[in-house]
């Protein structure tokens, strides 16, 4: 078996990164080097040639109401097509129901579009404002902070994403020639669900996960003692191991070991923002983030063995 390891999500924005302040005595050097590397008079972050002019302007707002105008009627035919289906409608029933209610559908007067990256969802942040971001999964292993598996989405929360993670974890295992899996694998509340709980009790990996708050009706003692009732739920069995002692200070290493991964990207890598557009290549400039991550930390690891 290998040892523990931490599942968690960062919210990667979609934009692309602001231009930091440089020191006035750099401005020669730094007017040189960028007319070198995006020509004369230009800095790199102007508008998209798309929205540069008026008309372009015009013309992708005109593009995204159209889009989400496509999105809304999509989805409500796929909703009465589900519909008609579970009411048992025959085939040509079911596709005149879904036109009929495609052609009636109007999008919600709160829908948006992002003009930066259409496939971008808006999703909260850490500091408590919504952007527009994807959801970065990774998996991280306790003893040396490296990422085991990782995963973009564009779910704006993560009860859906623990299954898929352990699958990517035995994939990833599986793919670099390693026996076995994790011993236990910690995730906060955000992943909690029966669902999930009913799942992981078939897999080979201990898995243990945030209830969150403790319902009025449910029987989880602060200090539990004794046998656990037969008939407790999923829930309140989960909500009582992560009150014994042990279930604590396991619980307790999951901070100190996947947010610390999350903040020496950011810093070291300035992996806060996805500089790629479109869901396809996030999909694969967030694997890289995790990439440099992991090789840094095995070049430290091997100037931490020359120095010894």
């Amino acid at each position: 078996m290998l040892g523990d390891g931490a599942t968690d999500r960062t919210t990667r924005s979609a934009c692309l990164g602001q231009a930091e302040p440089r020191p006035q005595v750099q401005g020669p050097h730094v007017d040189a080097a960028e007319d070198e590397e995006f020509g004369e008079d230009r800095r790199g972050d102007e508008l998209p040639p798309e929205i540069a002019t008026k008309e372009g302007r015009i013309n992708a707002i005109l593009a995204a109401k159209a889009a989400i105008e496509t999105e809304a009627r999509e989805k409500a035919a796929a909703e009465a097509r589900a519909k008609a289906e579970a009411a048992g409608k025959d085939a040509d029933e079911t596709e005149r129901l879904a036109e009929k209610s495609s052609d009636e559908a109007l999008p919600r007067g709160e829908a948006q579009r992002n003009f930066t990256d259409p496939d971008a969802r808006i999703m909260k942040t850490a500091d408590g404002s919504f952007h527009y971001c994807y959801n970065a999964q990774a998996v991280v292993d306790e003893a040396h902070q490296v990422i085991i598996a990782t995963s973009l989405t564009q779910a704006a929360t993560d009860i859906g994403q623990l299954v898929p993670m352990m699958n990517e974890i035995a994939s990833e295992l599986d793919a670099a020639g390693i026996d076995g899996s994790l011993r236990l694998l910690l995730a906060d509340a955000g992943y909690c669900s029966k669902d999930n709980r009913d799942t992981v009790n078939d897999r080979g990996i201990d898995v243990l996960v945030a209830t969150g708050r403790v319902k009025h009706n449910e029987r989880v003692p602060d200090a539990p003692r004794g046998r656990i009732p037969a008939d407790a739920t999923s829930r309140e069995r989960m909500a009582r191991r992560l009150r014994t002692k042990k279930g604590r200070a396991d619980y307790a290493r999951r901070k100190a070991t996947v947010e610390p991964v999350f903040g020496q990207m950011k810093t070291r890598q300035h992996a806060g923002a996805l500089r790629l557009r479109s869901f396809e290549l996030a999909q694969g400039e967030w694997p890289l983030h995790a990439l440099c991550h992991n090789l840094r930390k095995l070049a430290n690891a091997d100037v931490a063995v020359m120095s010894t």
